[in-house]
C-alpha cells in the first residue's frame, strides 16, 4: 500500500513540475532572447511571438488597479487557492486519475503565473494566434496548462453527467417492467 503512494505522490509531483518546468524555461528563453513587444512570425502572422510583461490578470485585466488590490487579488487569493489545490490533490486518495491530471494541470500552470508575478512583478506572455475569425490574447504555458485543466474537468464532468443519466434511465427501465 505505501508503494502506491509513493508512486502516486511521484507521479503528481513529476505531473506539477513538468508543467512548472515547462512554463518557466519557455519563459526564461523569451525574456532571453526576445524584445519587450518584439514581433516574431512563426506561421504566417497566424501564430507569433510578441514578449508581453503583463501586470494585471487574464487579459491584462487589473493592470490598473492600485498595487496593493493587485497584491491581494493577483497573488494573495491566487497562492490561498493553490495552497487548497495542493492539499486537495495530495489529501484525497480516492480521486479519478483524470481529475488529479486536470489538478496537476491546473495547479501547475497556476505556481507558473504566481512564481513570475512573485520574483518579477509581471507574467510574461509571448505567444498569439490569429486565425481571422478567432484570435487569442498574449498567453504562455502555464495559461496553456491551466486551459487543458479546465478542459479535463469539463469533459470529466460531461462525461460523468452523461453516464449517471444513461443509469437512470437503465434503472427507470428496469422499475417500469
Amino acid at each position: 500500500m505505501q508503494q502506491i503512494k509513493n508512486i502516486r505522490w511521484s507521479f503528481l509531483l513529476l505531473m506539477l513540475t513538468l508543467n512548472f518546468g515547462c512554463d518557466q524555461i519557455s519563459k526564461k528563453i523569451v525574456r532571453t532572447e526576445i524584445s519587450d513587444y518584439e514581433h516574431i512570425s512563426i506561421i504566417k502572422d497566424r501564430f507569433t511571438l510578441l514578449k508581453v510583461e503583463n501586470t494585471g490578470a487574464f487579459l491584462s485585466l487589473g493592470d490598473q488597479m492600485p498595487y496593493i488590490f493587485r497584491l491581494i487579488i493577483l497573488t494573495g487569493l491566487p497562492l490561498l487557492f493553490l495552497c487548497y489545490g495542493l492539499y486537495y490533490l495530495f489529501a484525497k486518495k480516492n480521486l479519478p486519475v483524470m481529475m488529479q491530471v486536470a489538478l496537476c494541470f491546473l495547479i501547475g500552470g497556476g505556481i507558473g503565473n504566481l512564481y513570475d508575478r512573485i520574483i518579477y512583478g509581471s507574467v510574461t506572455d509571448f505567444m498569439h494566434m490569429d486565425f481571422y475569425i478567432f484570435q487569442t490574447g498574449v498567453f504562455n504555458f502555464a495559461d496553456i496548462s491551466i486551459m487543458i485543466g479546465i478542459g479535463i474537468l469539463l469533459f470529466q464532468s460531461i462525461r460523468s453527467s452523461t453516464t449517471k443519466q444513461q443509469e437512470e434511465q437503465e434503472q427507470l427501465e428496469r422499475n417500469t417492467n
